[in-house]
């Protein structure tokens, strides 16, 4: 396993069809061949998932000599199997897959590299290692972060560490969602005096979010954290604590940390997060692999690459925000 001293931040979102096609670029040509690259995404509708899309169109664009092809799945599983067995029927030089939820595309993931085509994980896990590489994040190590800066806001507040806590869940079996749920409460189940009042599953989405706030804030007088397993859920509750004029009784925490002008780094800038962790995009990685998988024969990946992740904070969120923005 290899850790990367890399911290790829966000684009700005861009709208995606069902499937796009790019190709055309700056970069030499090495052969007069073509490379498919084929990427099946869990769904585009996420802030995330449409940032990952543009900076690897941006990418692809680079070289002329790659036409890429993005699937959206529209977040069901159904969807992402029938369009990766589609691919395996173009045979492409390199597929790259986000996979909606582990265990529904463990299979079709085997059946790509039965097929001999190179694939690479891409930041969510599957049940089984059918993949070329795995690029990821440590979702559990953000959570442990994120559950470390909660008890340091408690104690700052009441002098101990105690309070009444709201955990916003992403899709419930994504590795992501389990991890960072899990490390949060490794940290916090330390204290006697944390209660978690009320647990909501969101599935990503800033809407739903919001009307499991909406229900919570009927149901509890005291809110003291939510905690968000992405910044559009931690800011739809942000949202739904707003419409009833309660935002300023608690602190919201996100993940995600997208530089763009509505993403999570902006949004601490702004007061809205009290805090975010930075998940690194991971296709800055995953295209230079793949590039080296395309163009080098004798190139054998390693299974894992470990992308690092930062905290922002209101004292450092600007300097973040511009780096972000020079990219």
């Amino acid at each position: 396993m290899k850790r990367i001293d890399f911290l790829a931040l966000g684009l700005s979102a861009l709208p995606m069809a069902a499937t796009l096609t790019s190709g055309c670029g700056k970069s030499e040509k090495t052969n007069d061949r073509k490379y498919l690259v084929v990427f099946s995404q869990c769904n585009n509708a996420e802030p995330y998932r449409a940032a990952q899309n543009a900076l690897l169109e941006n990418i692809c664009a680079e070289y002329e000599d790659i036409q890429l092809e993005i699937m959206d799945a529209q977040q069901q599983n159904q969807n992402q199997i029938a369009q990766i067995e589609t691919a395996i029927t173009k045979q492409p030089d390199l597929l790259i897959v986000a996979p909606n939820e582990r265990g529904p595309l463990t299979k079709i993931m085997g059946q790509a590299m039965d097929a001999g085509i190179p694939t690479i994980c891409l930041e969510r896990d599957i049940l089984e290692p059918n993949y070329t590489t795995y690029i990821k994040c440590d979702n559990y190590e953000i959570g442990r972060m994120a559950g470390q800066f909660i008890a340091d806001h408690l104690k700052a507040k009441y002098g101990q560490v105690k309070g009444k806590i709201v955990d916003l869940r992403g899709l419930l079996g994504v590795e992501g969602e389990i991890n960072r749920h899990n490390g949060a409460r490794s940290v916090l189940e330390q204290y006697d005096d944390v209660e978690f009042v009320q647990e909501a599953v969101a599935d990503w989405l800033q809407s739903r979010a919001r009307e499991r706030m909406t229900e919570i804030l009927s149901a509890q007088e005291q809110i003291d954290v939510v905690y968000g397993h992405n910044d559009p859920m931690a800011i739809g509750a942000y949202l739904a604590a707003k419409e009833v004029g309660r935002e300023k009784e608690m602190i919201f925490v996100g993940v995600d940390g997208l530089g763009s002008e509505g993403g999570g780094i902006a949004k601490v800038m702004s007061g809205v997060l009290a805090a975010t962790f930075i998940y690194p995009l991971c296709i800055d990685k995953a295209m230079e692999i793949g590039n080296q998988i395309l163009r080098t024969p004798d190139f054998k990946p390693d299974k894992e690459y470990i992308m690092p992740s930062q905290i922002v904070t209101p004292e450092n969120a600007e300097e973040l925000y511009q780096k972000v923005t020079l990219q």
